[in-house]
Order: C-alpha cells, then sequence, then structure tokens
C-alpha cells in the first residue's frame, strides 16, 4: 500500500523486507501470525504525537520506519529528550504492561511507519506466547539500561563539551578503525540541547569549538567525526 510520506506502507509483517531480529520482528512464525491479526498499521508526518506523559495507555507502538523522539518535560517547561528511537523498538511498553499512565512523550521526528496495539490485545497476545512475553522483559530490561546510561551521563559529566562528546560517541559506536567517521543525524541543536541537558546556544558554541579543533563538525544531516581520540580524551576514557 502507498503512503503520502515518501515511503511504501508494509502492513504483513511476515512478508516485510524490513524485518530483522529486534524484539517483534524475530518472533517465530506463530506469534507473527498472531500479531499481524491485531496491529494496526499507519503511516505518519513528522511532529505527530503518538501519546503524552501522564497519559493512560491505550496500548504500544512498534516502530518500523522513520525516528521518534521520547521525551519528558519538567515543571518550568524544560524539555529534555531521553533517546531517539530507531526501527524495531516498541514504545510505552512499560505504561502498557503495567498499566500505569505513560511516563514519557512520544513524538514522530520525520515521517514514520507504525503498528499499534491495543492494550487489552497486547496483554492477551502475551498470555498467549511465551517467547514475546520473554521478549518484551528483555525489552524492558535494555530500556531500563538505557536511563542508567543517561544518567550518569549527565549527571557525572561535569561540563557540557564532555556531555556532548559523550553523545557522539555513543553515534559513532558499530564503526571501527575508521579514522573519519560519517553519521546521518536528523536533529537540530535545539534537540541535541534537550538529549543533553543545556542550551541550544551552548551546543552551537560547542560544536563550533569541535570544527576549529577539527574534532567533530557538523554540517547539514552530517555529522564527520575527525578526531575520535580527543573525544575519548574529553570523556576521560
Amino acid at each position: 500500500m502507498g503512503s503520502p510520506y515518501g515511503f511504501e506502507l508494509v502492513e504483513n509483517c511476515l512478508i516485510c523486507k524490513l524485518r530483522t531480529d529486534s524484539f517483534f520482528c524475530g518472533l517465530p512464525r506463530p506469534a507473527l501470525e498472531s500479531l499481524d491479526k491485531i496491529k494496526y498499521t499507519a503511516a505518519y508526518p513528522q511532529g505527530a504525537v503518538l501519546f503524552v506523559e501522564g497519559q493512560m495507555p491505550r496500548g504500544i507502538y512498534m516502530l518500523c520506519k522513520g525516528r521518534v523522539k521520547m521525551s519528558t518535560t519538567s515543571s518550568d517547561g524544560k524539555t529534555l529528550i531521553l533517546k531517539i528511537a530507531q526501527p524495531g523498538e516498541v514504545l510505552g511498553l512499560h505504561a502498557t504492561v503495567s498499566g500505569s499512565p505513560y511516563e514519557i512523550t512520544a513524538e514522530t521526528g520525520q515521517p514514520c511507519q507504525l503498528n499499534f496495539i491495543k492494550r487489552e490485545d497486547f496483554l492477551r497476545f502475551l498470555q498467549k506466547h511465551g517467547d514475546a512475553c520473554l521478549q518484551a522483559a528483555q525489552h524492558l530490561s535494555k530500556d531500563c539500561q538505557s536511563a542508567y546510561q543517561q544518567i550518569r551521563s549527565l549527571g557525572l559529566s561535569h561540563s557540557a563539551p564532555e556531555r556532548l562528546a559523550r553523545l557522539l560517541l555513543e553515534w559513532t559506536i558499530g564503526f571501527h578503525d575508521q579514522s573519519e567517521v560519517k553519521v546521518k543525524l536528523s536533529l537540530t541543536h535545539e534537540e541535541i540541547a534537550q538529549i543533553i541537558g543545556t542550551s541550544r546556544e551552548t551546543v552551537t558554541r560547542v560544536l563550533a569549538e569541535f570544527r576549529k579543533k577539527q574534532i567533530a563538525v557538523l554540517k547539514g544531516s552530517t555529522l564527520t567525526i575527525r578526531n575520535k581520540p580527543a573525544l575519548e580524551r574529553l570523556v576521560g576514557s
């Protein structure tokens, strides 16, 4: 089925070419067949809010294409981006399983394809398929570990350059033995600031310093890491 957002909408998990080993994609065929019967597939434009912090859970979203910003907002209106969800991730899982309100807000950072499953249907699905239940537990564990890492990064980093360096190094994971690493981003300076807990002006200033020192350059949507050892020295690794 076609989509107005520049990609083909894939509604059948069994024949989806985007399938990976992540969470639901890697389930056995019987579980995938059951999943196909209870999910709703849709395309969303950039800036669409899937759910908001404090809202009672309606169900989970499985991200197939695109990126989704997961954020929380303080009482004074300051936003902190907790993570950028990638294809294969499940959104709203903890709230849906526990029945507690969504802890964070999910907003599409670009056009996305997502599968939605109602809470009641999802809980019955987990009861019927033990392998899916185990995958859900592992996914929750990874989310918890990610939260610990972010707390460590924000709490133990003493300066904005150090926090930004940690973030840039995270984005280079998976690139090995390269003197220069290029990473495609779809984040503004404001969004980067919301990830590391600082201001947009500070991010712009630190990136300018990195560029001047030939450490890293962000041009358009392309981040080029030119001196990874320098970033590692900034974080004390």
